[in-house]
């Protein structure tokens, strides 16, 4: 396995970019749930229903086992999990921003073999109660003050969450790229976020690639967009393939200068003219 490599920090969505679906609606649809849902989706935030619905399933007597059972059925292209495996054995650094939840992705994650290649996953506490029943949490709890993005829904700012992972990198000392995968709006803010040295790769004909389309100059960083599993597999083994050979050119760069360096003390012994024309 290859050693991590800290320059290079992807970040993955989950619901339509690691899997095919939304998590959450697939576990309302194929429990018997949608209508409910549909009937409540316009009355409150995203985050709020889906914990009032995991209250409908446990009273309705829905099991978290059911729930688990389901999420493994749950549709993925044939090639994000190579995808997410090279990337990995490259020595990329993997993370998760997500508006699902921690049982819903650990679930998925764990069935597919996954789970391992991520180092962080942000989303929302998903946590069983003594009654066995889910209970969704907002990652930030907006109930007690306001995250402060206007872009993003009132449980979570991914923005901010880029925000802090690329200030832990900074004060890390570490000269990291990042590469974003998204789908949705919310995926939208942190690519406004994206420095220009990074890569944003929205989901094409999905909502951030709209949002991203509707004023490209907004995004400072290089924009390659997707459209399927293969398609992902393909621009993300790219793009890392020029960062770490712009990287080995670099690291080139910088031997040849030091040889050069190292020659020059050895064999000169007096003062001598440099031409001009050799002077930056």
């Amino acid at each position: 396995m290859a050693k991590n490599n800290n320059n290079i920090v992807i970040v993955f969505d989950f619901d339509k970019t690691i899997i095919d679906v939304d998590s959450d609606n697939w576990v309302v649809d194929e429990l018997g749930f949608t209508d409910l849902f549909n009937q409540l989706l316009p009355t409150m935030p995203w985050n709020s229903l889906m914990n009032r619905m995991m209250k409908e399933l446990h009273d309705h007597g829905k099991t978290i086992e059911e729930i688990k059972h389901v999420l493994r059925r749950i549709p993925i292209h044939p090639r994000v999990i190579p995808a997410i495996k090279s990337a990995h054995d490259l020595g990329c650094e993997l993370r998760i921003v997500s508006d699902a939840n921690t049982l819903f992705i650990e679930t998925i994650i764990e069935h597919l073999g996954i789970g391992e290649f991520f180092s962080e996953i942000n989303t929302n506490p998903g946590l069983v109660d003594e009654q066995g029943r889910l209970i969704v949490s907002p990652y930030h709890d907006f109930t007690k003050s306001s995250h402060g993005c206007s872009r993003c829904p009132p449980n979570m700012c991914k923005g901010l969450i880029i925000d802090r992972i690329q200030a832990s990198l900074t004060k890390e000392e570490k000269t990291s790229k990042m590469i974003y995968l998204g789908d949705g709006a919310g995926d939208y803010c942190p690519s406004l976020g994206l420095k220009a040295e990074d890569y944003m790769m929205p989901r094409k004909n999905f909502p951030v690639w709209d949002l991203i389309s509707q004023n490209p100059m907004l995004v400072k960083a290089t924009v390659r967009d997707w459209t399927d599993g293969e398609d992902m597999e393909r621009i993300l083994m790219e793009i890392i393939n020029e960062i770490m050979s712009s990287e080995e050119g670099e690291e080139n760069d910088k031997m040849l200068s030091s040889e050069n360096c190292k020659i020059s003390v050895g064999i000169v012994h007096e003062p001598i003219q440099v031409p001009l024309n050799l002077v930056k």
